[in-house]
């Protein structure tokens, strides 16, 4: 198997366990993955949060690890990735905010090169208007969002993913088996036991 190179789009206050576990997961099996953010340097790092379910009407927020970006978001082209992995939390937020983050959105999108996107991920999808015609899980409370860009919302289990051709999504960090496996199956990952 070919590594593949994979940019990771973090920001402050991105998911813990969505930022975390792909990232190192990812390179476990081999793959490159890049992690940046706009305005910041590798070296730098970005605060996580940690969402957790504890039967409120929805998650619970503690302080999560602070996390090092591993490279320079300022020289980032889509082109020179195979892959686009996008982390929930409050990050995909104001990360839509940015025009350049939404033209690599586009562009990975346009390229039909694989695209990860957990949670809140789905905002960033909605705000670049790749959902068109496209089915996304996401977050149930970004539903409406997934929705409005003209996308059908999959209402899934929060341990399930969804694929839709080169996009791969999933509701939050429960589904780390189900939406890394199939991750992986898009980026042509094979693993053998």
């Amino acid at each position: 198997m070919a590594a593949k190179k994979i940019l990771m789009l973090v920001g402050d206050y991105a998911e813990d366990y969505e930022t975390m576990v792909p990232f190192q997961a990812l390179q476990m099996v081999g793959h490159v993955v890049h992690a940046v953010c706009p305005d910041k340097k590798a070296g730098q790092s970005v605060r996580t949060a940690i969402h957790d379910f504890e039967g409120d009407q929805t998650y619970s927020e503690k302080p999560g690890h602070n996390f090092a970006l591993n490279a320079d978001f300022a020289g980032v082209r889509a082109e020179d990735y195979d892959a686009l992995l996008i982390p929930g939390g409050r990050a995909p937020e104001y990360l839509r905010l940015n025009a350049k983050v939404i033209e690599l959105v586009k562009a990975f999108d346009a390229a039909k090169k694989p695209i990860a996107a957990v949670c809140h991920g789905a905002q960033l999808l909605a705000a670049a208007g790749v959902l068109k015609g496209r089915s996304c899980s996401a977050y149930p409370a970004c539903g409406p969002e997934v929705r409005l860009a003209g996308g059908e919302y999959v209402d899934i289990p929060v341990d399930a993913a969804h694929v839709d051709g080169n996009l791969v999504s999933a509701p939050a960090w429960p589904a780390h088996p189900a939406w890394l496996a199939k991750f992986l199956e898009v980026l042509g990952t094979k693993i053998s036991l």
